[in-house]
């Protein structure tokens, strides 16, 4: 028996764009049809229209938390113009969770942003900084009682994203469109790491967004890291030291002095004396093709208290993607052992919100099922799977 802190978060997560559906006014709508072999997200799981069966889905399981986003795109469809209607629509959602018993742990981005934006040059624009605080400035008004606010997430997979969307968008680069989350199906080179340039920029909107977040709220204030839970070959440590630094350190130091630093693992990639080493193809492989590996979730969070030894822990996103329910109960299982081992070595972790609530968009596709809760498509009908009241059970205990 792991027991877990008096307090602790148990939740499920979710992101606008993923689970919303007709987010018309996005750069990642516009860009669905230019990217080759993208699906659409469409009505994706309607959850804009259904957001309080999600809510109720999350509350009756037994977890304490749901992770949501707010979607700039519709809070601001037209520079300087703010959408009273989607304001009010958020606070509602915000309200449902306080009516039903459930923390709402809001984040301000989740990768997508007005269109408008991403015309006037997105994050490389040098209006970039003051177009987002004014953004942040906007959403201040509904988030009274809200006590965790994500600014950004994963920015490191947000740089990536910026520049693959640049290069499947050029007709000249004959790059295929791939979500940074999968990896490919045949053994290629390794992703290029994060622009340096872009994760400086949205460094710099971190801060900007905490400044206005922390003179406005009374909420702990924070982003969070995609975690790669590297580990090294023989010989290859200051090889993996600089690309520690390129992938994530880089973003974790942004976050000194933040009141918390969501940590999001889902496997572990090994880094030899030619860099970051492709995941073999195997038949266990996730569905994002990635290697079946729990113990990266204690990885992740010994290497972020490297870092950050003086700032809290959230687990804001951790999960498997298989359509094999009981493969996700081993696998979350021993994700949580491992994070239970971490804690009791001291290391400071407020919280465990799985990704995802249902199975969603995948930036770009639909196969990939991470969800606590399968979704018709057609119908919308949410239908809970076997993981979601086991996960809820270990949250009533408070114990894995």
């Amino acid at each position: 028996m792991h027991p877990f802190p008096d307090g602790f978060l148990w939740g499920a997560a979710s992101a606008p764009h993923q689970v919303e559906g007709n987010n018309l006014n996005s750069d990642f709508w516009a860009h669905e049809p230019l990217m080759t072999g993208a699906d659409r997200s469409g009505d994706a799981l309607d959850s804009y229209h259904r957001y309080r069966e999600d809510i109720r889905l999350v509350a009756e399981s037994g977890l304490n938390t749901y992770r949501f986003g707010i979607e700039w795109a519709r809070i601001e469809p037209l520079p300087g113009r703010i959408s009273k209607a989607a304001l009010a629509h958020y606070r509602r959602m915000i309200e449902a969770c306080f009516a039903a018993g459930v923390t709402p742990f809001v984040t301000i981005h989740h990768f997508t942003s007005p269109r408008w934006f991403a015309e006037e040059g997105g994050w490389r624009s040098e209006r970039a900084i003051d177009r987002f605080r004014s953004y942040v400035e906007a959403t201040t008004p509904i988030l009274d009682g809200v006590e965790w606010i994500c600014t950004i997430n994963e920015p490191n997979m947000l740089a990536i994203m910026v520049r693959e969307a640049e290069a499947a968008l050029d007709p000249e680069s004959g790059q295929e469109w791939l979500s940074p989350t999968l990896e490919a199906d045949k053994p290629r080179p390794v992703k290029p790491a994060p622009p340096v340039e872009i994760g400086r920029r949205l460094s710099e909107a971190h801060h900007a967004a905490r400044d206005v977040l922390r003179a406005r709220t009374e909420a702990k204030i924070g982003w969070t890291i995609a975690n790669r839970a590297f580990e090294t070959r023989p010989g290859a440590e200051e090889i993996r030291r600089e690309l520690e630094y390129i992938w994530e350190d880089l973003y974790l130091e942004a976050a000194r002095g933040d009141d918390y630093v969501g940590v999001q693992a889902y496997s572990a990639q090994w880094v030899g004396l030619d860099g970051i080493e492709p995941h073999p193809v195997r038949p266990d492989n996730t569905l994002v093709r990635t290697a079946y590996r729990p113990d990266a979730l204690g990885i992740a969070v010994r290497h972020t208290a490297e870092v950050l030894p003086d700032v809290p822990i959230v687990i804001t996103e951790n999960g498997i993607a298989t359509d094999d329910d009981a493969r996700r109960i081993a696998y979350t299982t021993t994700a949580l052992e491992s994070l239970a081992v971490a804690m009791r070595d001291g290391i400071d972790v407020r919280g465990y919100i799985h990704w995802s609530l249902l199975d969603n968009y995948e930036w770009g596709h639909w196969d990939p099922t991470f969800g606590l809760v399968a979704v018709d498509r057609e119908t919308f009908d949410r239908q809970p799977k076997p993981s979601l009241g086991w996960l809820g059970s270990v949250a009533s205990a408070n114990a894995i």
